[in-house]
């Protein structure tokens, strides 16, 4: 698995398969976007495939806050480690931040605890119908 904090050379081709479940998924051109947009990034990328199969984003002033809007690995690549590599690595990169935060689901609130994370109550607004980002 190849490692990298950049999008630079990424195209949408490399970007199938993500966003499982969403009922309006971002395009493979949207995901790039998001992804050149973001502050910070990690792509894990599968060397014998050259497909990009897990990544994680950042967004952030660079003095106090940041959010970390998603962290996906693609099902057939789930359960090893890249997921936990990807977040190991964005703290590294946040670790001078003051405060960095996410929002879960439910049942994802144990695996962020094992990072460090506290649990907190938020609030949040969702407007599906921009889901696609288009």
């Amino acid at each position: 698995m190849i490692y990298t904090h950049s999008s630079e050379g990424i195209t949408a081709d490399m970007l199938t398969g993500f966003f499982v479940g969403w009922p309006n998924p971002p395009k493979p051109q949207t995901h790039l976007q998001l992804l050149q947009n973001s502050n910070k990034v990690i792509l894990a990328i599968d060397e014998q495939t050259n497909q990009v199969v897990g990544f994680i984003t950042a967004i952030s002033d660079g003095v106090l806050s940041a959010y970390i809007p998603l962290l996906e690995v693609l099902p057939a690549y789930q359960q090893k480690g890249i997921g936990k590599e990807l977040m190991t690595r964005m703290l590294k990169e946040l670790e001078h931040i003051y405060m960095i935060d996410l929002c879960c689901d439910d049942d994802l609130l144990p695996y962020y605890e094992e990072f460090g994370m506290m649990r907190s109550n938020g609030m949040l607004l969702r407007n599906y119908h921009r889901q696609s980002g288009e």
